[in-house]
């Protein structure tokens, strides 16, 4: 038995990259730079429907797209976070050369994600204007914003099956092909945001459309680089039946990393209630920042999944003393980043914000400036606890995780009651980081102490 595993493993190294030996340094920055580039990619072509929506279909239709990223973030983040916490015991039995186990967490992690992504697509469409309305949306912009999240929530399935696919490649080691379908992905929504947007008359419903299209493209091509381009995985009825224990243990570990995205979300969601009450101009001005601060953090967070599949393929092998190697090779990767990220930034925000927006909204385009010189001094704290929480994931401890969304949701909690206690935008752009802060001395206090327990 222990041969036929042994046997196994090796074949898969042949197409996929062990984490559990070589230097911690080239071995996550290599497995993570698809990742990052996935990323930058990704929020490239979100960048651009930005710029297409602001410049030809205006400011108006920018808030409205822009008030529904909490509402985003709360419903995707949490079956997003789920499809992706589903890999990590299929990253944990790969990295301990458990070939049946993989098998069988890969295809109860397939049915548990589809039960999940349908049930939340049927609630969120039925209740899209309520949750709108309950988050103080503005009238002139309700109806804009509705038009475009109802078409998202419509679309839910589709991220879901490429996150929950791309995180199987990754948690086999093979963090390539992922991006390279998430580059079709990006190409094909700037093509489609064009159409839709710049030559039909569709408005954001539009550009909601092109997402949604994308999206699917992208997990369709991960689905088939994992059944017909790998030997990993084929249909045997003996391994497609439902296991509770298996579906048991993925569910102790992808439902409450849904819960984190979520528990953070909610604190997004009071603090776009917050935003809101400012009036269409800074939530342009928001919104407008946020995406090009989201441009730059996004690879940060692609560190953070490429060290939780490094800390699950170690902690399933037994390698306790490489995931504390990890820990420092991934911090010093990410502080070399910010501290890079904060110079572009620095030198470059105005033509950044202009490109978005155009000369003519002045008052709007201050306000971005203003939110971006803010928070990209505070860049670093955001890789910190990529690094932190990630690795408490890729361990399995999704359950202590978890609880670091409680520090999000304090931290933007705090950002929107200073806001409408009289700090106004200034405690809007220094939320995100208050968040970060909280969360990241959660994560160590959890992380350092269960290292030194394991070692």
């Amino acid at each position: 038995m222990k041969s036929s595993q042994k046997q196994w493993k090796k074949e898969q190294k042949q197409a996929t990259r062990d984490l559990t030996s070589g230097k911690p340094l080239p071995q996550i920055f290599f497995f993570a730079l698809p990742l990052v580039f996935g990323t930058l990619f990704q929020q490239l072509y979100s960048f651009v429907d930005t710029v297409i929506i602001g410049r030809c279909l205006g400011e108006g239709a920018l808030a409205a797209v822009g008030v529904t990223y909490s509402l985003n973030f709360l419903v995707l983040g949490f079956v997003q976070g789920c499809a992706v916490g589903f890999g990590v015991p299929v990253s944990q039995s790969f990295g301990a050369g458990e070939r049946e186990e993989v098998h069988r967490y890969f295809w109860n992690g397939l049915w548990l994600s589809a039960v999940i992504s349908v049930a939340f697509m049927a609630v969120t469409v039925v209740l899209t204007v309520p949750l709108l309305q309950m988050i103080h949306t503005p009238e002139d912009i309700l109806g804009m914003a509705a038009d475009y999240i109802r078409i998202i929530f419509i679309g839910i399935p589709l991220p879901v099956l490429y996150n929950y696919s791309a995180s199987v490649l990754r948690a086999l080691g093979d963090s390539r092909h992922p991006f390279y379908f998430l580059l079709v992905s990006c190409g094909l929504n700037i093509v489609l945001d064009y159409l839709f947007v710049a030559v039909l008359p569709w408005g954001v419903a539009g550009a909601a459309i092109a997402t949604v299209i994308s999206q699917g493209v992208s997990g369709l091509l991960n689905g088939w680089q994992l059944f017909a381009r790998t030997s990993y995985f084929r249909v045997r009825k003996e391994e497609l039946g439902f296991s509770p224990g298996h579906a048991g243990r993925l569910c102790v570990v992808g439902i409450p990393m849904g819960f984190e995205y979520s528990v953070s979300a909610i604190g997004a969601v009071i603090m776009q209630d917050a935003i809101n009450g400012l009036g269409s101009v800074m939530i342009a001005a928001q919104t407008a920042g946020e995406k090009i601060r989201q441009m730059f953090t996004l690879p940060m967070e692609s560190v953070g999944m490429a060290m939780a599949t490094y800390a699950a393929q170690n902690y399933g092998a037994g390698e306790y003393g490489r995931i504390k190697s990890g820990m420092k090779s991934g911090l010093a990767i990410q502080y070399l980043y910010c501290a890079a990220a904060w110079a572009v930034i620095f030198v470059s925000k105005r033509w950044l914000v202009l490109l978005v927006l155009g000369e003519s909204a002045s008052l709007t385009a201050q306000g971005a400036m203003e939110y971006l010189g803010r928070i990209s001094v505070l860049f670093a704290v955001h890789g910190s606890l990529m690094i932190f929480r990630n690795t408490l994931q890729g361990m399995g401890r999704s359950v202590q995780a978890v609880l670091s969304g409680l520090g999000e949701l304090a931290g933007r909690s705090l950002g929107a009651w200073l806001a409408g206690a009289g700090m106004g935008f200034v405690a809007i752009c220094y939320a995100n980081p208050i968040a970060w802060g909280f969360a990241l001395c959660y994560c160590m206090a959890m992380v350092l102490p269960l290292l030194r327990k394991e070692l």
